[in-house]
């Protein structure tokens, strides 16, 4: 395979990149605008790899893509290319229009021009919205009603690379996961800031009263779930995937604090977010049932490893 991966340098797609590299013998070409969250440094000696190509540039950039596809000869799109933090979508959501929407057509439009054997698409559970405390998780089937300006542009990428399927039959497939955690994780997600700001015994801050709950996932276990995708998913179809791990916030702040032996008054409740989603479950039955993908790494196992990092320990 010759693969495109959009976000490359970022959280998921760089140890995603990782992953194809140490396990196929497959061409890699990333390209990353190189955003704040997007660091090159994440793929370590990767870079140095002789099926790994790197190239800056936006997806947003039909003209680039033209070349690097003619030049390259594309046959496999993967895109992680995103801006993800809801907290900046609801400051100023144009970014997340330009690159989530704008992006993900100008990638599509791609397909009309060349022969690709498989687009992958990396969404995520808020584009289902929130559930109840005991409501049932969230399946393929269940209604998009996304509530922050991140989930409604990823909903709307969604909306598109289905209709692009529907109308032209073009090979793709959406994949689409709850919360990631692991290694080169930026700091503004919640466990990385979380493990900064208790290990240097900064203050905490915890959204509303720290009960809203998270389905957490290994970004291993997710890198291997979208591998499954690649080489078993069926065109068309979207896969849920998620840890089977549910999470209330403050429970982690808890584990956190009893690891690095911190006191509870580094916690500090703010107001909470604006539109902020309750809970995110996913029922993963058809991919377990349809691909034979499961979940490997347990929380405990996954956060120990962080912890462990964290603090120089091997």
């Amino acid at each position: 395979m010759r693969i495109l991966v959009t976000g490359g340098c970022g959280f998921i797609g760089s140890n995603f990149i990782k992953h194809m590299l140490d396990k196929y013998d497959y061409q890699i070409y990333n390209i990353d605008k190189l955003t704040y969250a997007g660091n090159k440094n994440n793929l370590g000696e990767y870079t140095k790899h002789h099926n790994y190509h790197f190239t800056e540039g936006d997806i947003n950039d039909y003209d680039n893509l033209i070349k690097i596809f003619g030049f390259f000869e594309i046959d496999t799109i993967i895109n992680f290319a995103a801006e993800s933090h809801v907290d900046n979508s609801i400051e100023n959501s144009d970014e997340f229009i330009h690159t989530n929407i704008n992006g993900t057509h100008t990638l599509l439009k791609l397909l009309h021009k060349f022969p690709i054997n498989k687009f992958i698409q990396i969404s995520t559970d808020e584009v289902y919205g929130t559930l109840s405390e005991h409501g049932a998780p969230f399946t393929e089937y269940s209604s998009l009603a996304p509530n922050s300006p991140y989930a409604a542009s990823k909903t709307a990428a969604d909306l598109l690379c289905r209709s692009f399927y529907e109308t032209y039959k073009y090979p793709i497939t959406i994949t689409r996961c709850s919360n990631n955690y692991g290694p080169n994780q930026h700091n503004e997600k919640l466990i990385p800031k979380l493990i900064h700001n208790i290990k240097e015994g900064i203050k905490v801050p915890i959204y509303g009263d720290g009960k809203n709950i998270r389905d957490w996932v290994h970004v291993q276990d997710h890198c291997e779930a979208i591998d499954v995708v690649l080489h078993s998913g069926k065109d068309g179809e979207v896969y849920n995937i998620g840890g089977e791990c549910e999470k209330r916030n403050i429970s982690i702040v808890d584990h956190l604090l009893l690891n690095f032996e911190q006191s509870y008054d580094l916690v500090e409740y703010v107001e909470d977010r604006k539109g902020h989603d309750w809970r995110y479950a996913m029922n993963i039955s058809k991919i377990k049932n349809e691909l034979g993908w499961s979940p490997r790494i347990t929380f405990e196992q996954g956060m120990g490893k962080l912890i462990n990092d964290s603090m120089g320990v091997r």
